[in-house]
């Protein structure tokens, strides 16, 4: 019924200005042409993804954007000179700039949007890194 469906995905923030933002000119993703109030990231692979004001939003508690990387140490200290705060979380062994390299896992960090969504880089090789 859905295999030839252009599926997209999307999430909620409190704020579509600073979305905007942080998104656009933060993490450096181009932005489509906002719709209905709905503002759309270009993403790689042709997919956008919508973010979406919601009045009674709650930031996620799992991690709903996950960046691909060849070089983890690079993308976070660049994410940290644009003034993102990387999340430590405990239990997960992460270095002092929040890095986390579990040897059952890509090495991984994360960090918040401005609505408090959790997002990751991770350092993955082959398509998409």
């Amino acid at each position: 019924m859905f295999k030839d469906t252009k599926a997209f995905s999307g999430f909620a923030v409190d704020d579509i200005d600073k979305a905007r933002e942080f998104y656009g000119s933060v993490l450096g993703i181009a932005l489509g042409a906002e719709e209905m109030g709905l503002l759309t990231l270009l993403l790689g692979g042709n997919r956008p993804t919508i973010v979406y004001p919601k009045p009674d939003f709650e930031p996620a508690t799992y991690t709903i954007l996950n960046f691909p990387v060849e070089d983890i140490d690079a993308a976070v200290d660049e994410l940290i000179e644009r003034g993102v705060a990387m999340e430590i979380y405990d239990g997960f062994g992460q270095d002092e700039r929040g890095v986390s390299r579990d040897e059952n896992g890509p090495p991984i960090a994360w960090f918040r949007d401005p609505a408090g969504n959790i997002l990751a880089v991770l350092e993955a090789a082959g398509p998409g890194a």
